[in-house]
């Protein structure tokens, strides 16, 4: 009988901790679906300050330019077959016709320099550049903005 007690205890402890992963767990879940939401509605709020760059670009007759993508070495440009206006002018953040925001830093692809690249659209962020060094951060709205002011295609 002095057996059953350790064994009884044992057993206890090792609910508890299973108990605590699974706390734990629900936690994390929760936190994890709770930024998403958050993410979805920023992104949402930042899509509709998208559209009316491209409404406003298109009225003012803004010149469009096929996008070009960048592998992480720095090395070269790919094409993309995506028409639209570069938002930073080292060209690593674009917005196309279609309202479409693309982050223009991709991994490097085999022969991409001879042919075009397939770039997939991200959601927009309300701030571009989100933990970059100083100076390197802007508030979407305000970069849009920026953008409708530059010269040329290209920002010159």
């Amino acid at each position: 009988m002095e057996q059953t007690a350790p064994l009884r205890m044992e057993s206890a402890m090792a609910e508890d901790a299973a108990q605590r992963r699974v706390d734990q767990t629900d936690r994390a879940n929760y936190h994890i679906e709770a930024q998403r939401r958050s993410d979805e509605e920023e992104s949402a709020k930042a899509q509709v300050l998208v559209d009316r760059f491209v409404a406003q670009a298109t009225e003012a007759g803004l010149a469009t330019e096929e996008l070009t993508a960048r592998p992480w070495s720095g090395r070269g440009r790919y094409r993309t077959g995506v028409e639209g206006w570069y938002l930073l002018r080292d060209r690593s953040v674009g917005v196309g016709v279609d309202g479409s925001y693309y982050v223009l830093v991709v991994a490097p692809v085999p022969f991409g320099r001879w042919r075009t690249v397939e770039i997939q659209p991200t959601p927009p962020p309300r701030q571009v550049g989100k933990g970059a060094r100083d100076g390197e951060s802007f508030a979407l709205d305000a970069l849009l903005e920026m953008r409708l002011q530059w010269p040329g295609p290209a920002g010159g």
